[in-house]
């Protein structure tokens, strides 16, 4: 049933237009989640799609055929193809959600979420990491805690397949939109430093004196995904790997005699919060088909995904201006 026809809904026909690394995880789950059909894919290889939809028990559309039949529409396509592929959805009035990074380029983001609140369109932006466990329990610890500083680290080795978005836009911009919902406050400062690519460190001061250092890397030869957090109160720890999260706190110092010898004694207490593990992509589609049905901003708006988008082509501009001066 097409978006443009329909009011809210219970049931919804959900579709998938671009079906490469990404998109077939997204197929993969909404062929699994309760309350919503996958009715299509789309790919402009079609032997993929065919193979795609043959694997999750639907049919290979072309993307007029599959957004005629949807209700809802994830978009995985390359980041220079969002604007005009979500666009499409937002004039079908198909409620949809676009891969990160929304655009590549900010005024047809800003376009884009003009049309889509103009046409009453949902349009969710793929943060993933937004919707880890730990990082929903770590946005309700934090607003308890008067923080220092947060420093986050997503390193990792190179992949075998062609990543067209630099490290900044592929990994940093996950850890770009954390901070940004954690920190309340402004940027001041910001600088940012490149090896080349695939590596890059940023560096964040907010007007409220918090202080932040975020490394997005693919030269790594270790897989890190891990966030600390150092506030007045206690430390908090964050592995979004094992989707877990340890507040280290101190308890009183005390000396101690030991064999006559006087000895100074300070341990942590460590307290490790429940945390229901569960897949980030699982609960961002179904975050995401809540928020079509009841009407509710998404937790990841297009407004969201432009104000990282910004930060991400700052940090871009600082990190790798460094690497387009010519040699002396």
């Amino acid at each position: 049933m097409s978006g443009t026809n329909r009011s809210r809904q219970d049931h919804l026909d959900a579709v998938v237009v671009g079906v490469g690394s990404m998109g077939q995880q997204h197929a993969r789950v909404y062929s699994e989640l309760p309350g919503v059909s996958l009715v299509g894919v789309c790919d402009e290889d079609a032997e993929r799609a065919e193979s795609v939809a043959d694997r999750y028990d639907t049919t290979a559309m072309d993307r007029e055929t599959a957004l005629r039949a949807a209700d809802v529409a994830s978009v995985a396509v390359p980041t220079e193809y969002h604007y005009e592929t979500a666009l499409a959805c937002v004039n079908r009035g198909v409620d949809v959600l676009v891969e990160k990074p929304l655009v590549d380029d900010l005024a047809l983001g800003r376009d884009l979420a003009a049309r889509a609140r103009a046409a009453d369109v949902t349009v969710q932006v793929g943060h993933v990491e937004e919707f880890n466990p730990a990082v929903r329990v770590l946005a309700d610890i934090v607003p308890e805690l008067e923080v220092v500083a947060v420093d986050v680290q997503r390193l990792g080795p190179p992949v075998d397949r062609a990543i067209r978005d630099n490290v900044v836009l592929d990994l940093m911009v996950h850890d770009i939109g954390i901070l940004l919902s954690l920190i309340g406050a402004d940027i001041d400062r910001l600088s940012a430093a490149a090896r080349d690519d695939r590596h890059v460190t940023a560096q964040f001061q907010f007007d409220d004196d918090t202080v932040a250092v975020l490394t997005a890397s693919r030269l790594a030869q270790e897989r890190v995904r891990q966030l600390s957090v150092t506030a007045m109160e206690c430390r908090v720890n964050v592995d979004f790997l094992a989707q877990s999260v340890e507040i280290h706190r101190r308890s009183l110092p005390e000396y101690v005699e030991d064999d006559g010898e006087v000895r100074y004694r300070q341990e942590s207490v460590i307290e490790r919060p429940m945390v229901e593990n569960g897949e980030p992509l699982k609960n961002e589609l179904a975050s995401f088909l809540t928020a079509v049905r009841t009407g509710e901003e998404p937790l990841v708006s297009a407004e969201d995904a432009i104000r990282v988008l910004e930060v991400a082509q700052r940090v871009e501009r600082e990190a790798f201006k460094q690497l387009e001066k010519p040699a002396e």
